[in-house]
C-alpha cells in the first residue's frame, strides 16, 4: 500500500548539483501539517505557516477587494521572501 508521501517531487536543483533549493522542505513540512505535527512543519520549513496566510489572503481577496489590499499583500510577500532567506541561510551555515 502506498502513502501519499511516495508521490511527493524530488527537488531537482539538489538531485542536479546537491545543493538545497529555497523551496527544499515545503512538501514535508506541508505532510506535518496534515499529521497534525505543527512543530515538526515549522522546523521543516518555517515559512509554512506564513505561506498559508498568504495563500488563505491571496484567495480571499481575489473575490472581495479592500482600501489597503494591496499593501499587505506586499508586506505579506516580503515577510515571506525574508524568512524563506534567513531560513535557507541559516540551515547552508549550520
Amino acid at each position: 500500500m502506498s502513502s501519499i508521501e511516495d508521490f511527493m517531487l524530488p527537488c531537482l536543483n539538489k538531485q542536479l548539483f546537491g545543493v538545497d533549493c529555497l523551496g527544499c522542505g515545503f512538501q514535508r513540512a506541508f505532510m506535518f501539517l496534515i499529521k497534525g505535527d505543527f512543530t515538526a512543519a515549522l522546523i521543516m520549513y518555517p515559512a509554512i505557516y506564513t505561506l498559508i496566510l498568504l495563500g488563505i489572503f491571496l484567495i480571499y481577496n481575489f473575490y472581495k477587494k479592500f482600501k489597503y489590499d494591496y499593501q499587505l499583500k506586499m508586506g505579506l510577500i516580503f515577510l515571506n521572501v525574508l524568512i524563506i532567506v534567513g531560513s535557507y541561510i541559516f540551515k547552508i551555515t549550520h
